[in-house]
Order: C-alpha cells, then sequence, then structure tokens
C-alpha cells in the first residue's frame, strides 16, 4: 500500500512477493476510499477481514505504524506490517539491501568510513543508516548543505565538507534533495541544481579521488548530474543497480521472516 510515488521499493517489494509464491493484491491509493476519509487503520482493518497476511506501506506520516500496532480504541488488526518507509523517519529495507552490499562488497563492517552526503535532515535512508552503521562498528561522516543537516546527528558522526572527505571513504552514500518535504522550508529557494552538483556532487575529479575498492551507494532516484555525475551512474564503483537487485533478495528475507513470525507466535 504505496501513498508515496515509489518505482524501486515498489517494485522489488511485488518482485520479492512473486518470486516467494505469494498472491499480490493490487492497490492503488489514488482510487482507494482513503479518498473518502478512511483511515490508514480501517484500510487495514479490511485487509485482515479479506484475508491478508501482510501489508506493505509506504505513507508520508512519520511513524504511521504505531496507529496500527497501538490503535488507541481497537485491538482487532492482526496482519504482517512492513514498513517500505514512513516520511522523514525510517527506511528499514532500503537500509538492511544497502548493508548487505557493503557486505558482499568488503566483508566486514568494523572500521569502515562512511560518508552520507545530501540533504540529510529530510532522508529516511540517511535515519536508518546511520543508526545501524554505527551499531555494526563503521565510522560515520556527513556532508552536503548545512542548513539540511539537524546537529542532533553529531551523535552518530562527524560533519565535514566533502572534498575534505573524499580521499579517506570507503562508502559514499548519496542523497537526493527531497523536495517534496521542503514545504516552508526557506532553504528551498537556495537549491540550484548546477551549484549544488559543484559543491555536493561526484563529478570525475572527485570519482578520482576516491580509493580504489571504495564504492558509491544511492537509493534513488537518481538526478543526473545533480548528486552524481550522468557519466558516472554506471561506473565501476557505482553500486546503485547492484542495490536494486539486493534489494529483491532482501526483501524476500524479510516476508519469509514475519511470515514465520506469526505462524510462530503473531509476529507483526
Amino acid at each position: 500500500m504505496f501513498f508515496e510515488d515509489s518505482s524501486r521499493t515498489h517494485t522489488s517489494f511485488e518482485m520479492a512477493e512473486r518470486k516467494l509464491g505469494l498472491t499480490v493484491i493490487p492497490f492503488d491509493s489514488a482510487h482507494s476510499s482513503v479518498n473518502k476519509g478512511e483511515t490508514l487503520y480501517d484500510t487495514s482493518l479490511i485487509m485482515d477481514a479479506v484475508g491478508v497476511d501482510i501489508e506493505v506501506i509506504r505513507h508520508s506520516q512519520n511513524e504511521y505504524y504505531r496507529d496500527l500496532i497501538h490503535p488507541k480504541d481497537n485491538q482487532n488488526l492482526d496482519i504482517g506490517i512492513i514498513n517500505a518507509g514512513d516520511g522523514s523517519g525510517q527506511h528499514p529495507s532500503q537500509c538492511l539491501l544497502d548493508m548487505m552490499t557493503i557486505h558482499e562488497h568488503f566483508d566486514h563492517f568494523e572500521n569502515l568510513k562512511v560518508a552520507i552526503v545530501g540533504d540529510i535532515t529530510n532522508s529516511r535512508v540517511a535515519r536508518s543508516n546511520m543508526e545501524l552503521l554505527t551499531k555494526l562498528g563503521a565510522k560515520v561522516y556527513f556532508s552536503g548543505p548545512e542548513y539540511w543537516y539537524d546537529h542532533s546527528f553529531d551523535k552518530y558522526g562527524e560533519y565535514k565538507e566533502l572534498d575534505e572527505l573524499l580521499p579517506e571513504m570507503d562508502i559514499l552514500m548519496l542523497l537526493r534533495v527531497q523536495h517534496e518535504r521542503h514545504s516552508g522550508d526557506p532553504n528551498e529557494s537556495k537549491f540550484d541544481a548546477e551549484s549544488y552538483h559543484e559543491k555536493y556532487g561526484i563529478n570525475q575529479r572527485r570519482y578520482d579521488q576516491l580509493k580504489e575498492d571504495a564504492i558509491i551507494m544511492h537509493p534513488g532516484p537518481i538526478n543526473h548530474d545533480v548528486e552524481l555525475a550522468g557519466k558516472l551512474v554506471e561506473a565501476p564503483k557505482s553500486m546503485f543497480y547492484r542495490q536494486m537487485q539486493n534489494g529483491v533478495f532482501m526483501r524476500m528475507a524479510m516476508i519469509e521472516a514475519v511470515l514465520r513470525g506469526r505462524k510462530l507466535g503473531g509476529l507483526r
């Protein structure tokens, strides 16, 4: 149930479900009763009633799932829930597929140096990854426009200018500027694609400064010649397409885990 636009996550989850032999129920939020005032809880209750085992949900509301797991008035919902992204909160499946991609390449996490670059404040991918990377022993750094950096993230890593970080980084995690989350943000008017690419984008000069075995990651969609030069999207260090491939396998594992957990003891 996707209430925000998605290509990679939506397609990846659907492919994972089909590879597992599951029946996929189509849901189009634009033509659902949510537009008539139906709550997400009531929509989920309907899915439960008709026999749906798992809902994969993306929603613009941070922590939308709390209303489903701990509803105030009703306790009738019994359905598995996988968070496919909640507002600017968390993106668990992207985080796990990123960890899979990193481990495939380096075979470890301890002391890897990771730079998360871009619109960090508004990125659910950044939040999920900075938390898990630090738990796994990696060293996290941040770069990007300071007005889109929240200093509460300082507990996870240090903010530095991009060019200062490049030669020592093992991993660059590039983030798209989240224009859709900038409503009322006066800093949105400061954005200029060409200027952003010049200061924070990875061009050929910056690419050439990276370590021999360094990798570049991006959750997508990539804005060519903004976060990353278009000619580098398929460069040897770019893991963009590998991330998408791994996304199918990781999401298959997540779905299987939820299904098994529900059989064993009602895991949501």
